[in-house]
C-alpha cells in the first residue's frame, strides 16, 4: 500500500482502464446481471476474463515512457442494494470486494517490471442508487454510513485509495468522502453530469465540488460517464476550482444518458476527436493528469486518447 502522497498528485501522465462493463457486455458478449462485473469474481473463468480485460490498457501503459497506471478494482455495482439484488450477503460482499482488491494487486505485481511509472490500486465506489439518476441518499451521514462496509473491504484487501465515481449528487460524495476519512484512505470524488453539464441532481458542478470540499476534501475531483462536449463549457469562466480536478473518465458516445440507458447497441464515437477533446482540456483543467474512459471506451479510444496528449506535450 502507499502510504504517502499519492503520487498523481505530483503531476506527470497517468493512465487508467475504459468502459469495463459496456467492453464486458457489448464487446464481449459477458453477461452481466445489474451490470455487475464484480460477479465474475466469483469463479476462475470470471477472474481470468478480468484480467485479459485489463491488460491491454497495461500494455498501453507500458509503451508510453514514464506513465502511470491508475489500476481501478471492478466493484462499481460492489455495494449492499446491488449485493443483495444479486444474492450476496455483507460477508460474501465483503469478500468480493477483498477479492476485486487482490485482483488488481495480482495484475500490478504482474506488470510490475514493464511499466515505468507507479502502478496505483484504486478500490472503485459506486452510486448506491442507478448513476444516472439522484435517488439516494437522504443525508452524508446516511451515505457514510452505507459506503463504510465497502470502503472497509477494499482497504483490507490492499488498495492505496478510494474512487468515488459517477456520483449523482453532492450529499453522497461527501457520505463518501467521509468513509475514505474513517479508513484511513485518499479519495478521489467523481462526478458525473447530463448534457447541461449539471449533476443529475440539477447542481452545477462547480457548487457540488465546493459542497464535497467544504465538509471532507477528497484528494482530487474528477468527471466520469459524461462526453466532454457535455461538460467543456463549465470550465469556460475558470477559476481556481478547475485545479482540483486531475481526473477524466469520458464516454465514448455524445448521448445523453437516457439514450445510453435505452441503447441495445454500443455507440463507439469517434476516438480521435475524443482524444482531441482531452487534449483540449489541458488548457482550462491545468491539473489534468489522470485519463481514462468510461462507457463505450475500449483501449483504442485509450490509445488516441494518449497519442494526443503525448503529441501535444511534444509539440
Amino acid at each position: 500500500m502507499i502510504d504517502a502522497t499519492l503520487p498523481q498528485l505530483a503531476g506527470g501522465l497517468f493512465l487508467s482502464d475504459g468502459g469495463l462493463e459496456t467492453t464486458l457486455v457489448f464487446l464481449d458478449g459477458v453477461d452481466l446481471p445489474h451490470f455487475a462485473a464484480f460477479v465474475l469474481l466469483r469463479d476462475y473463468a470470471g477472474r481470468e476474463r478480468l484480467q485479459r480485460y485489463y491488460r491491454p490498457y497495461l500494455e498501453l501503459c507500458a509503451s508510453t515512457p514514464g506513465a502511470g497506471f491508475v489500476l481501478e478494482t471492478p466493484t462499481w455495482r460492489a455495494n449492499p442494494d446491488w449485493g443483495r439484488l444479486l444474492g450476496y450477503d455483507s460477508s460474501a460482499l465483503d469478500q468480493a470486494n477483498i477479492d476485486a482488491a487482490r485482483l488488481v494487486s495480482f495484475l500490478r505485481d504482474e506488470w510490475r517490471s514493464r511499466l515505468t511509472g507507479p502502478v496505483v490500486l484504486s478500490g472503485i465506489i459506486g452510486p448506491r442508487g442507478d448513476g444516472y439518476v439522484a435517488d439516494a441518499p437522504s443525508s452524508a451521514a446516511d451515505a457514510a454510513a452505507y459506503h463504510l462496509p465497502q470502503a472497509a473491504a477494499l482497504k483490507k484487501g490492499g488498495v492505496d485509495m478510494l474512487s468515488a465515481v459517477t456520483m449523482t449528487t453532492s450529499v453522497e460524495a461527501i457520505g463518501v468522502a467521509r468513509s475514505a476519512k474513517t479508513v484511513g484512505l485518499p479519495v478521489a470524488i467523481s462526478f458525473t453530469v447530463g448534457t447541461d453539464g449539471r449533476l443529475p441532481s440539477g447542481e452545477p458542478l462547480r457548487e457540488a465540488m465546493e459542497q464535497v470540499d467544504a465538509d471532507t476534501a477528497p484528494a482530487y475531483f474528477a468527471v466520469n460517464c459524461a462526453h466532454p462536449s457535455h461538460f467543456e463549457a463549465c470550465f469556460a469562466d475558470g477559476g481556481a476550482w478547475t485545479a482540483r480536478i486531475r481526473g477524466i473518465r469520458a464516454n465514448a458516445s455524445t448521448r445523453s444518458h437516457a439514450e445510453l440507458d435505452a441503447a441495445t447497441e454500443l455507440d463507439i464515437g469517434d476516438p480521435a476527436d475524443l482524444g482531441e477533446r482531452y487534449r483540449r482540456l489541458r488548457a482550462p483543467l491545468p491539473a489534468l493528469n489522470v485519463l481514462g474512459g468510461c462507457c463505450g471506451t475500449d483501449d483504442r479510444h485509450l490509445r488516441a486518447i494518449r497519442d494526443a496528449w503525448v503529441q501535444d506535450r511534444v509539440t
